[in-house]
């Protein structure tokens, strides 16, 4: 099945699937603080001391983080398919156990596992789509995968309609069980083509350097630099729409239609994650399709795509902060997600640019990792700040980064060997 030609997009379709529960499982547990709260106390606070909301939602974010450089040396040296296998397997098992928890440690210890095991999956699944697929469709690839993404966010905003219907300890049982049968389907279906030892292909010529001369190449590399920056400056907002959004929705509701905050997040949740998902499908089916034309004519196509999404965001941040309509919020929040979109599907392509095939993963993960700890750090902020002004104030930092973008991503070249 390797051999087909219909086998590269194969991989991505599959590979949607493992990003559709990888979302689905870490997003589906912030709209179901209110019906978790009526078994464990500590979910029903915002605070971010050692108990609390706040501090569960980082819990996740920070082991996830600091496990990203490591997943990233790993998959830049293993067998991508059975660490893509591993890590889905392992976090599912975390959501099935999740259904059984009834103290906030133990809620608190398995948010945190799924942290580690999450994090072994994005610079495999990514590299993986970026060397089996070409510079003309990269782009595309790597944003069809990231809907799977998207819509595992959609799904996980139904989780407060869900628990109400199935109770939440069941919708943990069901969609761990749901990812662990997915694992084994994986095993039948994908390869790595350039560490199978079975394979004939091989992705590339180069020897693998250590992992110290892979970080030492990496840093040097100013271009990393520029990457990094723009990709923790954005996920900040990335990850304040993913984990407070709702809320902050729910506010806008709970003040225009003049109900209990309880009843609002029932409203807010799907509203929030289908209308921030939605957009952002929208955008990375656009910004793939664009990035990879434009990139065959002018070899800056990728930076400029993701730069049009950078521009539409920072409107977007201030008027879902400061905005007082649920129109106008809604709006806003439409125009985030087809900006991110752009900006999305294009890190990985972008950095194929300037980083060769054997030290991307490991460049990802660094990467990530400063994404991720931004987020937590924004994440943890935005629970003793207000959201709204928060949000607003994102805006104004995408503005240097989206300056940062134009004026020190000079790719030379479409595809760095």
């Amino acid at each position: 099945m390797k051999d087909k030609k219909y086998y590269p997009w194969l991989v991505v379709v599959l590979l949607s699937g493992v990003a559709f529960l990888n979302y689905m499982d870490r997003q589906m547990l912030s709209t179901m603080r209110y019906a978790m709260s009526e078994d464990i106390i500590e979910v029903a606070t915002s605070y971010t001391g050692p108990w609390g909301w706040g501090a569960l939602m980082a819990a996740f974010m920070w082991i996830y983080g600091l496990m990203s450089p490591v997943s990233g040396a790993i998959a830049d040296r293993l067998n991508r398919k059975w660490l893509i296998v591993g890590s889905l397997f392992v976090w599912s098992a975390v959501t099935f156990l999740m259904g059984y928890v009834d103290t906030y440690k133990e809620l608190y210890a398995l948010r945190a596992i799924m942290g580690f095991s999450e994090a072994l999956y994005i610079p495999a699944a990514l590299s993986l789509i970026a060397d089996i697929h070409s510079g003309k469709t990269r782009s595309m690839a790597i944003g069809i995968h990231m809907t799977g993404l998207y819509l595992g966010q959609i799904a996980g905003g139904f989780g407060s309609i869900f628990s109400s219907k199935l109770e939440w300890q069941n919708v943990f049982l069901l969609c761990g069980l749901i990812g662990m049968v997915y694992a084994i389907v994986l095993i039948l279906f994908i390869s790595d083509p350039g560490r199978d030892k079975s394979s004939k292909t091989v992705t590339s010529s180069v020897a693998q350097p250590s992992v110290l001369k892979s970080i030492m190449l990496v840093f040097s590399n100013m271009a990393f630099w520029a990457v990094l920056f723009v990709f923790t400056t954005l996920s900040m907002p990335g990850w304040a729409t993913k984990n407070w959004l709702p809320e902050l929705l729910a506010n806008v509701i709970n003040s225009n239609w003049n109900i209990n905050l309880s009843e609002a997040m029932n409203y807010a949740g799907p509203i929030a994650v289908i209308s921030l998902a939605g957009a952002s499908f929208i955008g990375a089916m656009i910004g793939g399709k664009l990035s990879d034309k434009w990139v065959q004519t002018n070899v800056k196509g990728r930076v400029y795509t993701s730069c049009i999404g950078l521009a539409l965001i920072v409107p977007s941040l201030i008027f879902m902060g400061l905005g007082n309509s649920l129109f106008a919020v809604v709006v806003a929040i439409l125009c985030f997600g087809i900006g991110y979109g752009f900006f999305d599907t294009n890190n990985m392509p972008i950095l194929c640019q300037f980083i060769p095939s054997n030290q991307r993963a490991t460049a990802y993960g660094f990467i990530n990792m400063a994404g991720v700890l931004g987020g937590a750090a924004i994440t943890t902020l935005l629970g003793n700040l207000s959201l709204g002004v928060g949000f607003a104030l994102l805006g104004g930092v995408t503005v240097l980064s989206l300056f940062i973008q134009i004026t020190m991503l000079r790719p030379k070249t479409v595809n760095m060997e």
